[in-house]
């Protein structure tokens, strides 16, 4: 019988996908004469061609072409063998790359890690954080193995879905009263701190003011939510802020919080490629982030008014 070398198809599946020997011996960690070695002995063993250079890219021969369709069910065959095993022994191992947005990964993943990792104490899980354009295209690229981004997000190699919406607040110093109700032409002209541009939450919150015929400049932009919320702490203005950010400083009546009218929200997605083969860990953290709760209203606090 016929037997192909499962690190042979790898090496020649992420030739074809990145269009390159050296890239694809970036990906596993190998030499490029090393996966050159792996792609020829794959030829050899099926007696033809896979792999042809068009210019500078590896493309793959209509042999090639026909392998690649089976390679992923290949893939995901051997992934539930192994998952099969794995149910054999004790718990989750493995490990799972992560991406999402800094906000999200301070306010509202660290309860369900703690969950996972308490339930799973074998498996390994490595957050990466960025915009949304970044850790799409590591997902696609297969960096990462899932993320949780803002949307909008669209790419026809990921399988997007919506699991959690997030209203914005706008957020002032302790005691300020805020206007209400808390509109564009209302807080366009107070001293705003705002996202840096670039990110989907800095492109809502001024498609926000852009709808009411307004394009406020901010006094300041910044990539930290928490370095926006310390300086309107301290007096320098307000600012418009996800929800999930700012629960415990309502609660705690540490800054001044409103929901914005009319109302803004961001939706956070999962995001995986199409073809990704879904191992156990993998399973148990798409499940996890299907289960995240709804984010609750975030309420007001009034105070003394908020002056440029």
């Amino acid at each position: 019988m016929n037997r192909l070398n499962l690190d042979h198809l790898k090496a020649f599946a992420d030739v074809v996908e990145l269009g390159s020997f050296s890239a694809a011996a970036d990906r596993l960690n190998l030499t490029q004469p090393a996966v050159s070695l792996q792609v020829r002995q794959l030829e050899r063993r099926l007696g033809t061609a896979l792999v042809e250079r068009v210019g500078r890219k590896a493309r793959p021969t209509a042999a090639g072409m026909e392998l690649l369709r089976h390679a992923a069910r290949i893939d995901a065959a051997v992934q539930e063998a192994l998952e099969a095993v794995a149910r054999q022994s004790e718990g989750v191992m493995g490990t799972v790359r992560i991406g999402t947005g800094a906000t999200a990964c301070i306010f509202l993943l660290p309860a369900l890690l703690q969950s996972l990792r308490q339930r799973h104490p074998r498996l390994e899980i490595v957050i990466t954080t960025g915009n949304t354009g970044e850790i799409a295209r590591a997902v696609e690229d297969n960096r990462l193995d899932l993320a949780l981004v803002t949307m909008p997000v669209s790419s026809r190699s990921l399988e997007i879905e919506p699991v959690f919406e997030d209203p914005f607040m706008v957020i002032a110093p302790p005691h300020t009263r805020l206007p209400a109700p808390a509109s564009p032409a209302a807080l366009a002209d107070l001293p705003l701190l705002l996202f840096e541009p670039g990110g989907n939450t800095r492109r809502l919150t001024d498609d926000w003011f852009a709808q009411a015929g307004l394009s406020p400049r901010p006094v300041m932009s910044l990539g930290s939510v928490e370095a926006i919320k310390e300086l309107v702490r301290a007096g320098l203005g307000c600012s418009i802020l996800p929800g999930i950010a700012v629960r415990r400083d309502a609660a705690s009546g540490a800054l001044a919080v409103q929901p914005l009218s009319p109302p803004l929200s961001r939706r956070l997605a999962i995001i995986v490629r199409r073809d990704k083969p879904l191992h156990r860990g993998l399973k148990e953290i798409l499940q996890a982030l299907r289960q995240l709760p709804a984010a609750p209203p975030a309420s007001a606090v009034s105070g003394t008014p908020c002056e440029d």
